[in-house]
């Protein structure tokens, strides 16, 4: 650590630049996501070890449990691809989590396990006392390339999906930007009524303003209506090179006219306009990842295992925009105490 210099970054500009600049950014890593999680338990922490030239870096939030703390780097670090400085920062990264007595420190990188850097990084990650775990994050996603044209995106999309674009547009939905706290309530309505009828957690409207709010024009509200009444709405977000696909819901009558099919469509243009070069849809099965790489025989295992899945439609409607499928690195976990790790992870499970 002493060839190198340690930063606490406390300006977001200069935080964000730093991160928006690097390959593996991500939005989890971003000043606003930190300031979103700080009204939620979590308290940011943006540190840095650089060696004049290059930097390694992480957005580390810290969280009490049990009278102890949680120490976790979502979608990060920022890896320089330099052994010395990357053990630097999570020589630093364990300084700070011991001193916040952190029952562990996780780590989630932003990186695809087929990524020429991953070996290497799997590889530094075990010899500095980290070991595998199941990520909070989605392990497996589906990311779709927005460089094409938007002609040749929506060719790239499945038939059926082309159809009910149309379909809804012939339906006389129409699709328009959420700019009030009225249309913030029409959009929570429906992911209310989503998660009672697909049976799966939602946050707090107020957690869903405050992203909205403090990701800026980063963060887009889309809702679709036909005549008057609201069918579908998205939440979606575009941060550097990568949008994300978070937050959607949609209403029985919604599904019947392809509500959901337009807004998608919508919401992939907007990131494209954006900047963005990638289309996170944000989470599949994770046996339909693992298929890519598996026998003849575990392929037919998996695929029964993935349609038994209670996200198997959701997957459907994802993978029918084109892109492909990805498998992202696992989460790493570096323990200091035991039996609050394990408890945390038994919450954890019950919670799912």
């Amino acid at each position: 650590m002493n060839a190198f210099a340690v930063i606490e970054h406390t300006d977001a500009a200069a935080w964000d630049a730093l991160v928006d600049r690097h390959a593996q950014g991500h939005l989890l890593q971003s000043w606003a996501w930190g300031e979103l999680k700080s009204r939620y338990g979590w308290r940011p922490l943006r540190l840095a070890v650089t060696d004049g030239r290059r930097s390694a870096a992480a957005q580390l939030l810290l969280r009490p449990i049990y009278g102890l703390a949680v120490a976790y780097v979502p979608r990060g670090p920022l890896w320089s691809g330099d052994a010395l400085l990357d053990r630097a920062l999570m020589q630093l990264l364990r300084r700070v989590a011991r001193r916040q007595r952190a029952a562990f420190l996780r780590l989630e990188p932003n990186l695809l396990e087929d990524a020429p850097a991953a070996p290497k990084l799997h590889a530094l990650l075990l010899s500095e006392g980290f070991q595998p775990a199941e990520p909070l994050q989605p392990r497996a996603s589906i990311h779709l390339d927005l460089r094409p044209a938007p002609e040749a995106l929506l060719a790239g999309a499945s038939k059926g999906h082309r159809a009910d674009v149309r379909r809804a547009e012939r339906n006389g939905v129409q699709v328009r930007v959420g700019s009030d706290e009225a249309d913030l309530e029409r959009f929570y309505a429906i992911m209310q009524a989503t998660a009672a009828r697909q049976q799966f957690a939602i946050h707090s409207r107020a957690y869903y303003q405050a992203a909205w709010q403090l990701l800026g024009d980063a963060a887009r509200l889309l809702l679709a209506e036909q005549d008057g009444a609201a069918l579908a709405a998205f939440l979606v977000f575009a941060w550097g090179r990568e949008a994300q696909y978070m937050y959607s819901g949609a209403t029985e009558a919604g599904l019947k006219v392809g509500a959901n099919h337009l807004l998608q469509w919508h919401a992939i243009r907007w990131a494209r306009e954006r900047g963005a070069q990638v289309y996170d849809f944000w989470g599949i099965p994770d046996a339909f990842a693992r298929m890519r790489q598996a026998t003849p025989a575990e392929q037919e295992r998996l695929e029964t295992e993935a349609r038994r899945h209670p996200l198997y439609g959701v997957y459907r409607f994802k993978k029918g925009w084109g892109g492909q499928v990805v498998r992202y690195l696992p989460a790493y976990d570096q323990i200091y105490l035991a039996p609050a790790y394990w408890l945390w992870q038994r919450r954890r499970r019950g919670a799912d």
